[in-house]
């Protein structure tokens, strides 16, 4: 199954975002969720019964968090991170005195990094409605070819925002991507109009790319990397989308005959087309979402695109999750197997969810963030296993939230 990353929305007004993405959820309203979101799903251990806590660079691990935490710092202490988690750590201001705290932690000293988690977390072992586990898949950066000319090979325009792409909320409270044409506000061109030319002309291309096989993988990776023929990296990062619903390639190959029913997986669906270039068009349009991106400093490229918390990823740290069952920035625990470099190897470290997936609901899935490059292409696509998942979240919120739910305070 491809990942279907849902990536940057929008910096400094992401986190604020959330309130016009989905309601606001504060504790009491979260606790109402209790018995289908979170607390039934998860239990209090702790971190002396964290497999392979001991053994992890947790300093690393620390830096992590203390640059997520310079994003936390800027934004409005009410701002939403979730509705998970009974209520505990959905809101920015339940993080910020953990964030002073790690600040005054000196710098590369795993033992002092780790006895700050310790003291100011408290680890609840997630579970899955299945009781098998969390899946851990895998998502990167792709690295394709391109020109800021269009020529050549070149021919394949990546697109900038357009600036009459808007938001607008209905009656009901339900958010809305399209135009306005005249007093009307109406829905977006597809991918099928935009491939024909509809946006054509109106001096919205970032560069050309080689294969639009390469860009449409881009885009439902929701950024990457172009390689300039004078070897130059311009990176782009997600910049809003058409408004269109997402339709996964994967399952229209299979209605269309093209692959077979469990033998679906990035590779498979790119090698096909690939493979068939008079009808890869026509396959990839019956997806008729369309990403938009922006260019990003490209001064160093040592760094991964920002994920939807706004801060840089981290390979092999970050993460992308549910925010109704773990709340954006917490600290997750992973425990698995992981394609590195070509080998499988276990993985007991700690990671921040700091990113979204539309394919990643409840605490059964979350996504692994790679990195960049072939290696991580290929990683990504191989990466499938099963695995255990904590989440950290601070004492005091936790303790809140617990308080709340078994006070009843705004239930229905």
């Amino acid at each position: 199954m491809i990942m279907k990353r849902v990536p940057v929305l929008a910096s400094a007004l992401l986190l604020c975002a959330c309130h016009n993405l989905a309601p606001q959820v504060g504790p009491q309203t979260a606790a109402r969720h209790a018995d289908d979101r979170y607390p039934s799903k998860t239990r209090a251990i702790s971190f002396s019964k964290v497999a392979g806590w001991d053994s992890d660079d947790t300093a690393q691990a620390l830096s992590v968090f203390v640059a997520e935490c310079h994003k936390l710092g800027s934004l409005p202490a009410e701002s939403a991170l979730g509705d998970g988690a009974g209520g505990a750590g959905t809101r920015v201001g339940d993080w910020l005195a953990a964030c002073d705290a790690a600040r005054r932690v000196a710098p590369d000293n795993a033992a002092a990094a780790r006895d700050f988690f310790q003291a100011w977390f408290q680890s609840y072992r997630i579970g899955t409605p299945d009781r098998q586990g969390t899946l851990f898949t895998g998502y990167y950066e792709p690295e394709i070819r391109g020109s800021l000319k269009r020529g050549g090979i070149y021919q394949t325009p990546v697109y900038r925002r357009p600036p009459d792409l808007q938001r607008t909320r209905d009656a009901q409270g339900h958010m809305h991507t399209g135009r306005r044409e005249g007093t009307k506000f109406v829905p977006y061109a597809t991918r099928a109009q935009i491939d024909g030319g509809a946006l054509a002309h109106h001096k919205l291309e970032l560069l050309w790319v080689a294969d639009p096989v390469d860009l449409f993988f881009m885009q439902v990776q929701g950024a990457g990397r172009v390689r300039l023929p004078n070897e130059q990296v311009v990176r782009l990062s997600f910049d809003g989308h058409n408004g269109q619903p997402y339709v996964p390639l994967g399952q229209v190959m299979v209605q269309k005959g093209y692959l077979e029913a469990g033998h679906v997986s990035l590779t498979a669906i790119r090698d096909w087309l690939e493979t068939h270039p008079a009808q890869a068009r026509s396959v990839m349009e019956a997806n008729p979402n369309y990403v938009f991106f922006t260019e990003l400093p490209s001064d160093s490229t040592d760094v991964g695109t920002p994920g939807a918390l706004g801060v840089p990823l981290t390979p092999g740290r970050s993460l992308a999750v549910d925010r109704h069952a773990i709340p954006l920035g917490a600290p997750v625990w992973i425990n698995t197997a992981v394609n590195a470099a070509g080998h499988v190897e276990t993985w007991k470290r700690l990671g921040f969810a700091q990113d979204l997936s539309r394919d990643v609901k409840g605490t059964g899935r979350v996504d692994l963030y790679l990195g960049w490059g072939p290696e991580a292409a290929q990683d990504a696509a191989a990466q499938h296993s099963v695995g255990q998942l904590i989440v950290l979240l601070p004492r005091k919120a936790a303790k809140e939230a617990v308080r709340d739910a078994a006070s009843g305070d705004g239930a229905s």
